[in-house]
């Protein structure tokens, strides 16, 4: 081999390690740290907002008046759920009972609950949905303290902004106002009218199947029972009526029983969602007041009902 060739060889081999060595020593690393960057950023991107659980005081305020309830402190509800979470605060009481003693010293005075819930709740209540249920449970608790349902307005609404905190407990998801009533306005009463034709004209159906008893509302149900609940509450003496039928298997006997066993579930269901037991009565009628054919399936299983419906 030639002096020439051996040094062109030299050199081409010096630019091979020189080229190896650079990868090394600077490319590969600048990548890797660059690579580890992006790396990092994806990862901070992927995490999910921290969102600030909200806190709702309570605050009634009589805008004619300029008369204003506060509290520091709110009903609480766990998520998907409307039963008030105990204790109440003292502090929440203590306003609560003035806001009775002035609802009860002032005939023209009513208050509107409104409740909240979000969209990914789920609802299983009787109610159309859970905001309504909670506004329900608090009119509740105002009735504890001597408040009459007359005089206490219930409304749910959606409202996404609402966050929990880490135990899934809304904190305060109600508003509240207080309302004049214009004696002479009669628009509420000829509403209370067409409400109760309303539900005499729909009454609220739920099928069983034999020997079974379970109760799983439909959206449409919900609100039936929304119009039921609402009629009670603002007249004087209504009660709802819950009548039990069967179909002709068995012996009279047994199916009047089972209607009976039937309502008093109903009865009991409508209790755990906040309604008064003592507005409920349960009937039986058995078999005796078919509306189908039980000589067939489909008949048997129209005629095995429960009417609820207002006296």
């Amino acid at each position: 081999m030639s002096k020439k060739t051996s040094y062109l060889l030299g050199i081409l081999l010096t630019i091979i390690i020189g080229t190896v060595l650079y990868w090394y020593l600077c490319c590969k690393p600048c990548l890797e740290a660059q690579n580890a960057i992006v790396e990092t950023e994806t990862i901070e991107a992927e995490k999910p907002e921290v969102k600030t659980p909200t806190f709702n005081t309570f605050s009634a305020i009589d805008e004619k008046s300029s008369i204003r309830f506060t509290a520091s402190d709110n009903f609480n509800f766990k998520v998907s759920n409307f039963a008030i979470l105990e204790p109440v605060s003292d502090g929440l009481k203590t306003q609560l009972e003035r806001v009775a003693a002035y609802l009860k010293d002032n005939p023209d005075k009513a208050i509107d609950v409104t409740g909240y819930y979000t969209a990914e709740e789920k609802n299983e209540s009787a109610f159309p949905n859970l905001g309504l249920a909670r506004a329900n449970a608090i009119k509740n608790y105002f009735v504890s303290i001597g408040v009459s349902t007359k005089k206490i307005n219930t409304y749910g609404e959606l409202n996404d902004s609402l966050v929990p905190d880490n135990n899934s407990i809304f904190s305060g998801p109600a508003e509240y106002s207080i309302a004049t009533i214009d004696a002479n306005d009669t628009s509420e009463q000829e509403a209370l009218v067409a409400l109760k034709e309303d539900i005499k004209a729909n009454s609220l159906m739920l099928y069983f199947d034999t020997g079974a008893a379970s109760i799983n509302l439909t959206t449409q149900q919900r609100e039936k029972v929304s119009k039921i609940v609402r009629y009670i509450d603002k007249v004087d003496n209504a009660k709802i009526r819950i009548t039990g039928h069967t179909d002709n298997t068995g012996n009279r006997e047994t199916n009047i029983g089972l209607g009976k066993n039937r309502a008093e579930f109903a009865k009991s269901y409508l209790v755990q969602n906040g309604i008064t037991s003592n507005k409920i009565n349960t009937f039986s009628k058995g078999p005796d007041e078919p509306i189908a054919d039980n000589s067939t399936e489909a008949g048997k299983a129209k005629n095995r009902r429960l009417v609820v419906t207002i006296n």
